[in-house]
């Protein structure tokens, strides 16, 4: 079994002068850098007070299993002798908010659509997409079901 290890730095850059001397007075804005990447800007939901020009943990919740499931599934593919051309993914996902405030994810839904070279690709490609959630170390660490409904094309 091999281990990989992470590190990433996150940096509350929303204090207004005050700290968190009121609710309202601290601004959730935050990075989230790691060495030698670009700084990504992060804040809260705008539900929570958060500035929505800037990447939410749940967006980037939703990110994560989206694109780890990607990239096993572009790895299968190419194994397969599978050519995709185009992937998109629109995900979805639902957070329920508990009366305490807590809350948590019910389920992620990935609406990948994969674009092949040919049409004998079809049924393959759609079967492979198993197989990448089988495989997606995102998906396997979270405690919800990540569903993934997909639509293939041929070039």
């Amino acid at each position: 079994m091999k281990n990989h290890h992470y590190k990433i730095t996150v940096q509350w850059t929303g204090n207004k002068g005050t700290g968190t001397s009121g609710y309202r007075d601290y601004e959730r804005n935050h990075t989230i850098s790691a060495e030698n990447k670009v700084v990504i800007e992060g804040s809260s939901d705008p539900a929570f007070r958060g500035d929505r020009t800037k990447h939410n943990p749940e967006d980037m919740l939703l990110s994560s299993l989206s694109s780890c499931h990607m990239l096993w599934y572009l790895h299968f593919c190419s194994e397969a002798g599978i050519i995709v051309t185009n992937y998109t993914d629109e995900a979805t996902g639902t957070m329920v908010e508990t009366a305490s405030g807590s809350g948590h994810f019910t389920e992620v839904t990935l609406h990948p659509t994969v674009t092949v070279a040919e049409e004998s690709m079809i049924k393959k490609a759609e079967q492979l997409h198993h197989k990448a959630s089988e495989f997606c170390f995102i998906a396997n660490s979270v405690n919800f079901p990540v569903k993934h409904i997909p639509t293939t094309l041929v070039k």
